[in-house]
């Protein structure tokens, strides 16, 4: 299969963007080489631009994004990316319209990503499900409903990329799913504070009541309100709980890595593992508090990590 300037271009722009808006993705994929390093770099690129058209966020590449949109206009746009993607697929054709984010140059780096490594439509359409997910629901009132979002917006990105990583027996696909699950599991305990200030609560609330918190609580401590002892007394006996329940399911995840078979397909998911389970490191390190600064694993941290990884 020949690579056109124009996929070059593509694959180029991913790696950039990859680089500017995901240091821990961009620092894992340095276990991978060749095709398979720039497929997960195009790979991102794409669910980053379906998150920015959710979002609103404007790019420094010079891509098409725009401000947030009403819902409804986000919804049609929404559609308009599930006949895009669609169309790669042979059903239908691809859509180009101003009004999503594709450059052209990812749009075909992404479609030979997609070719090279057979990666099924599905997970693609339960991103975009996910997506829409974001336009009309901003509460979960049971953890079983955050995991089927987590499931959408992280899971079956696991399955993107375990096709690009390369496996021996699909019997690694849940697994695959679980490491997604658990890193958006970290993502909510990271961003409560930046989410609720978007209107959005992904902490379900059945726990917070469980805790004795309610949304009040959680509105007082992401405004920065004087805290009452006894609030963030439970407000960190309800993270310990999500915590643990991120480290499950990174924890299970590790039981599909003995089937990955690509050259530093191993090493580049136990990177990922590691640096999402030093955010949760980082976050208790932080006595919870995830309001005063966003918890991170700091360059020598992964340094650190990745010697351990790449040494074992």
């Amino acid at each position: 299969m020949s690579t056109s300037a124009l996929v070059t271009r593509g694959y180029a722009s991913a790696h950039a963007l990859t680089r500017k808006h995901s240091k821990s993705f961009f620092f894992s994929s340095l276990a991978l080489w060749g095709e398979r390093r720039r497929a997960a770099f195009a790979l991102y690129a794409f669910c980053r631009r379906l998150d920015d058209l959710v979002d609103g966020e404007s790019s420094a590449e010079g891509s098409v994004l725009t401000a947030r949109a009403a819902p409804a206009e986000l919804s049609d746009r929404l559609e308009l990316a599930r006949a895009s993607v669609a169309g790669l697929y042979g059903q239908g054709s691809v859509t180009h319209k101003s009004a999503l984010p594709w450059r052209d140059d990812e749009l075909a780096a992404f479609r030979h990503t997609v070719e090279r490594f057979e990666i099924p439509q599905a997970p693609f359409q339960e991103l975009i499900t996910g997506m829409e997910m974001d336009l009309t629901q901003t509460r979960y009132t049971t953890f079983a409903e955050l995991e089927r979002y987590c499931y959408r917006a992280a899971g079956v990105v696991g399955l993107m990329m375990t096709h690009v990583l390369g496996f021996d027996d699909e019997v690694c696909l849940p697994y695959a799913v679980d490491l997604g699950i658990a890193m958006q599991l970290t993502n909510v305990l990271r961003d409560v504070k930046e989410d609720w200030l978007r209107g959005r609560l992904y902490l379900p609330l059945d726990e917070l009541r469980a805790f004795g918190l309610d949304e009040s609580d959680v509105a007082n401590l992401a405004l920065g309100q004087p805290r009452d002892p006894r609030v963030w007394a439970s407000w960190r006996g309800l993270m310990a709980f999500q915590v643990e329940r991120a480290r499950t399911f990174d924890r299970r995840s590790h039981l599909g890595i003995p089937h990955l078979k690509g050259f530093g397909s191993q090493q580049v998911v136990k990177l990922m593992s590691a640096v999402y389970g030093g955010i949760l490191g980082a976050i208790e390190a932080q006595a919870d508090d995830v309001f005063i600064r966003r918890a991170r694993v700091p360059l020598l941290g992964k340094l650190r990590i990745a010697a351990k990884v790449l040494l074992s």
